[in-house]
């Protein structure tokens, strides 16, 4: 990867982090949770009065990870709820455009997460059985929002991201909502996790 003259952006809290070379000291939760808060999923392509944004979905993949999980420990539950949130600087794209763009994304995508785990006291890589856990729940919450707010059939959801138990998810409905309440829910979620395991 080629870096060029610039590649930081100043974040709201007046960090500026190197989007090429990140350090844990650059990172604030209040920028995680605001740009998240922001970040629209499926490109906006949603139904409703606000975007679904990737704090929501966040919020919800933790919640699907501790009903897959319930004895997870506080620090992998923070782990799922962190599990997109290099997107709040480099934002949250299709998977078929992540793989178009080839590995340099993906690159740039696993310094920001070890950085952002590391800055939250989490191992810079996850052990491989939480990462598939936190996987499936995330699956999970793209098949709710796939046929609840994105168009498509549960046929179609079913075959891009599995079928999921219907029982884990009977309780849970896709909530749509202004970006500062989200951001705050985000960010509360966040320090009551770190809590639990500091």
């Amino acid at each position: 990867m080629v870096k060029s003259s610039r590649a930081w952006q100043r974040m709201l809290s007046g960090r500026r982090l190197d989007l090429l070379d990140p350090t844990p000291m650059d990172i604030e939760i209040e920028d995680i949770a605001h740009g998240l808060a922001f970040v629209a999923r499926w490109n906006g392509q949603t139904l409703g009065d606000y975007a679904y944004s990737v704090a929501e979905h966040s919020l919800l993949v933790e919640t699907i990870f501790s009903l897959m999980a319930p004895k997870a420990s506080h620090k992998w539950r923070l782990a799922a709820l962190l599990h997109d949130a290099p997107e709040y600087v480099i934002g949250d794209m299709i998977s078929p455009v992540k793989d178009a763009i080839g590995p340099e994304y993906h690159v740039l995508d696993d310094r920001l997460e070890a950085a952002i785990r590391i800055r939250f006291g989490l191992p810079a890589k996850i052990p491989k059985n939480i990462k598939l856990q936190i996987k499936k729940a995330d699956r999970t919450s793209a098949w709710m929002e796939a046929t609840q707010i994105a168009g498509f059939t549960v046929p179609e959801a079913n075959k891009l991201f599995g079928s999921p138990n219907p029982d884990l998810i009977s309780n849970l409905k896709i909530i749509l909502r202004p970006p500062i309440e989200t951001r705050a829910d985000f960010t509360a979620r966040h320090a009551s996790l770190l809590e639990g395991f500091i």
